[in-house]
């Protein structure tokens, strides 16, 4: 496109008229960062900021933001928003944001997800700007949108700032150049069941292993996505939202009274492929007896792939290495293509 969608020929603004497109399903992913210190991020990890509930706080704002877009941004059009997700995440001096907007309608929701970063963003700056009047929100971004004449698109690598969709050298000088990727042209999510990690007591080392590994396998990758055992069913459906093409979970798949992870997998699956789980927990198994404990279902819902994962390195080890040389042709075949022999 090369000419603004907003201005007409006289160069007036203008709301477009929307009334002759199709309604299609929508769906937009928007990030950005607040940029801040790390006795911050400490207190915030620790719910022990002046002002309280720092991040339930900003969630709010945010999707509350979304859906008053189209009164703070002057020619966006009033949509009927299905869903509003928005995510945090840390490093050692940032809170990350991620936000996704799902509608059905003649429209984009792109002005939502990016409000709802936005708004989140700011909301984060009131709560902790007592102790850093400094911190700043950087890097607000639209990351993926899917639907409407267009279909899919994906945040240009050359423009990454190092999310979702990033490379590892270490990982791209493993694989050979004639070698075609599994995940080329693909998107995935990672989710991460742990309460720990969601309260910021546990670090991840699981969720960060996986988002490597897909991204050298060339997927575009959301994620990893944090959510405690009890609000597993939350993340998946958050996980799905963008309609990706593969969903990997880590975590919730024992037999402790929280695990939670394959019920809440198996209420969203259409098929399953037990043969795929089952040759994780063997390959579990085989040097780890208590593997034969994990409880991870796999299958399709829709036309996405989902897989449960254990919530410890090792198991992620495992699954990693029988996914592999699966990938390619599972998405293949559920894409309606690929062999059948």
């Amino acid at each position: 496109m090369s000419e603004l969608s907003h201005v007409d020929r006289e160069g007036r603004a203008r709301m477009v008229d929307v009334s002759a497109k199709a309604d299609t399903a929508r769906i937009a992913v928007a990030a950005g960062e607040l940029q801040t210190t790390a006795e911050v991020i400490r207190l915030v990890r620790a719910d022990d900021m002046p002002k309280a509930d720092v991040l339930s706080t900003a969630r709010i704002a945010g999707i509350n933001g979304a859906k008053k877009t189209s009164e703070l941004i002057p020619l966006c059009h009033q949509l009927a928003l299905s869903s509003v997700t928005v995510n945090f995440g840390f490093t050692d001096t940032t809170i990350t944001i991620e936000a996704s907007a799902k509608t059905k309608g003649p429209t984009g929701v792109e002005m939502e997800a990016l409000t709802a970063v936005a708004v989140a963003g700011l909301t984060l700056h009131d709560m902790v700007k007592a102790v850093d009047p400094a911190a700043t929100l950087n890097g607000v971004r639209l990351i993926t949108k899917e639907g409407g004449k267009h279909g899919h698109w994906v945040r240009p690598e050359a423009e990454d700032h190092g999310e979702h969709h990033h490379r590892h050298e270490k990982h791209e000088k493993t694989t050979a150049a004639t070698t075609p990727l599994a995940g080329a042209g693909r998107t995935a999510t990672v989710v991460v069941a742990s309460t720990g990690v969601a309260a910021g007591s546990r670090e991840d080392t699981t969720g960060p292993v996986l988002t490597e590994w897909l991204g050298a396998q060339g997927f575009s990758v959301r994620g990893p996505l944090v959510f405690a055992d009890a609000d597993i069913a939350f993340g998946l459906a958050d996980a799905l939202s963008t309609e990706p093409d593969l969903v990997i979970s880590t975590g919730g798949t024992g037999a402790s009274p929280t695990d939670a992870t394959p019920e809440a997998t198996l209420a969203l699956l259409d098929r399953e492929l037990p043969g795929v789980a089952d040759a994780i927990r063997q390959a579990g198994t085989a040097k780890f007896p208590l593997a034969a404990l994990s409880r991870g279902v796999a299958g399709l819902t829709g036309r996405t792939v989902i897989v449960n994962l254990p919530g410890s390195p090792g198991g992620v080890k495992d699954g990693m290495a029988v996914l592999t040389p699966l990938l390619e042709h599972l998405l293949a075949q559920v894409a309606g293509g690929g062999s059948h022999e």
